[in-house]
């Protein structure tokens, strides 16, 4: 198994000089409502590594369960933690959340690269910087 590390912000050699970045990574909390909505779970599969790459982010494995009689959720581990999405198409909603840490991640991106790929009519988002000090 490859050993990968991991790099939250605040272990930067050069914040013993400048403190420039002071908490683990950012955390995105979306809400999409009466968007697309995803069933297939190869395409849920998809669209998960897709994310992941628009947030520059090394996949390590993915998971995906779907429910009876509908509703999916699928999981991205990633090297700099994690990606997940979980439907209700009773309600037409998309709960998202992406954490990220390190200085290459960009959630932002993967935010966007959702709102791309399932054209939500609302989009309600939230940012949190995890593990502040």
């Amino acid at each position: 198994m490859q050993q990968i590390k991991r790099a939250p912000l605040w272990t930067n050699p050069i914040n013993a000089i400048v403190p420039k970045f002071t908490y683990a990574g950012k955390h995105i909390l979306a809400d999409f409502w009466n968007g697309r909505i995803v069933e297939d779970e190869q395409e849920l599969h998809q669209l998960l590594l897709g994310a992941a790459k628009a947030a520059q982010s090394k996949v390590l494995r993915t998971s995906i369960h779907k429910f009876a009689p509908q509703g999916i959720t699928g999981v991205v581990l990633l090297a700099e933690s994690h990606i997940a999405l979980h439907t209700w198409p009773e309600i037409n909603y998309i709960a998202i959340d992406i954490f990220t840490c390190g200085k290459e991640a960009r959630p932002k991106d993967a935010l966007n690269y959702f709102k791309d790929s399932l054209q939500p009519k609302r989009v309600a988002a939230t940012e949190m910087k995890r593990g502040k000090q």
